[in-house]
């Protein structure tokens, strides 16, 4: 197994969720009222699969999704991406799946199977009044080919990966653990997003179901440092892939 992280920035977030990049001096000078978050999804290189767990915010550098760019630099083509794994539906997680376009949804990964929760679709597309969901792209989403709409709480996808939907930032957020040989990547997503969200046991008010996620981590926390888990941290600000 290869994991890649495919850090975009760091960037400022108001209340809104408008997305300002920043630098990481920035962090500490910039106005504090405003979220400060790292997005960085993860290409996975497996025997038989080449994975995104999520796909970022879907910012453009130079005319191209900056997605494309980091799986480029990375040397690999978005065409070899077979598999994308959204653990939920938030803007920040799902942008750099497409674009929309006068011609409908073209996807940045024409090649590959994009898995998600049928139930988070069904949450998000009432959310008419948060700003944590980009409604024409959730509304357009299940135009895209390639769709693997997912209804169970656990289970496998091929030989190497399981998934489990937790609840906790999301009603129906879901986690991913990849395992090969002696190696297991685990992704918690929002539900653990920063290594520092182990440091001090927090039900955030930000979550849907704060307390869940509080308990989530702290179980997942001591099976990672038991089984010896590499975690992988979408919005932290330094290493995003961790062995704790």
């Amino acid at each position: 197994m290869k994991i890649i992280p495919l850090n975009e920035g760091i960037f400022a977030v108001t209340k809104t969720k408008i997305f300002t990049a920043i630098n990481r001096e920035e962090v500490e000078t910039a106005d504090p009222a405003l979220l400060k978050m790292a997005i960085c999804p993860f290409l996975i290189e497996l025997p038989d699969d080449l994975i995104l767990l999520d796909s970022g915010l879907g910012i453009f550098k130079d005319g191209k999704p900056i997605i494309i760019q980091l799986i480029e630099e990375a040397g690999f083509t978005a065409e070899q991406v077979t598999k994308v794994l959204l653990s939920h539906l938030h803007k920040d997680h799902i942008e750099g799946i497409g674009q929309i376009t006068d011609n409908g949804f073209t996807s940045n990964f024409p090649n590959a199977k994009i898995y998600f929760q049928q139930r988070e679709l069904d949450y998000a597309l009432t959310q008419t009044e948060s700003h944590s969901f980009n409604q024409d792209y959730i509304k357009a989403l299940p135009s895209l080919p390639n769709l693997v709409i997912m209804n169970n709480d656990k289970g496998s996808i091929g030989e190497y990966i399981t998934y489990e939907v937790t609840g906790g930032h999301s009603p129906f957020h879901q986690v991913f653990r990849i395992k090969e040989d002696n190696t297991t990547a685990f992704f918690g997503a929002d539900n653990l997003p920063q290594k520092s969200y182990l440091k001090f046991h927090i039900a955030y008010k930000t979550d849907y179901e704060g307390k869940k996620a509080m308990e989530l981590r702290q179980t997942w926390e001591q099976k990672a440092k038991a089984e010896n888990w590499t975690v992988l941290f979408y919005h932290d600000f330094s290493k995003n892939s961790r062995t704790l």
